[in-house]
């Protein structure tokens, strides 16, 4: 399930992924987030992930497909959980991808927050 945040606001969308995520969450989420670029011409997400226990595979493709046509119109994530795979994967794509990328340990959900309102 992808649960959108208080925290959310203009460009900055603020998710928790709990349990496994479906093609149905995804299905859900993708227009909200559409919106929120076509409104402010871009988008910052922070996804908490202490909770998150993977994807089914129309998810993961979901996941994917919305990165490629969003590629530059996303300016920052931030990650938040402890896995080692997120570290791995923030680091991976704070290479190859236009925007910010940062992990952030579950712990560190505020100093996050912080980092992403920043201009």
């Amino acid at each position: 399930m992808l649960i959108l945040l208080p925290e959310s606001a203009g460009d900055l969308v603020c998710l928790k992924a709990a349990g496994k995520l479906t093609d149905a969450d995804y299905k859900d989420m993708m227009p909200r987030l559409e919106a929120v670029i076509a409104e402010h011409g871009g988008l910052r997400v922070y996804v908490d992930l202490t909770e998150f226990d993977g994807w089914d595979w129309r998810a993961a493709w979901d996941d994917v497909a919305f990165g490629i046509k969003h590629w530059s119109e996303i300016s920052k994530i931030a990650l938040i959980g402890d896995a080692a795979w997120e570290t791995l994967a923030t680091r991976i794509a704070d290479k190859i991808m236009p925007a910010d990328v940062r992990n952030f340990a579950a712990d560190g959900a505020g100093e996050a927050l912080d980092w992403i309102r920043e201009d």
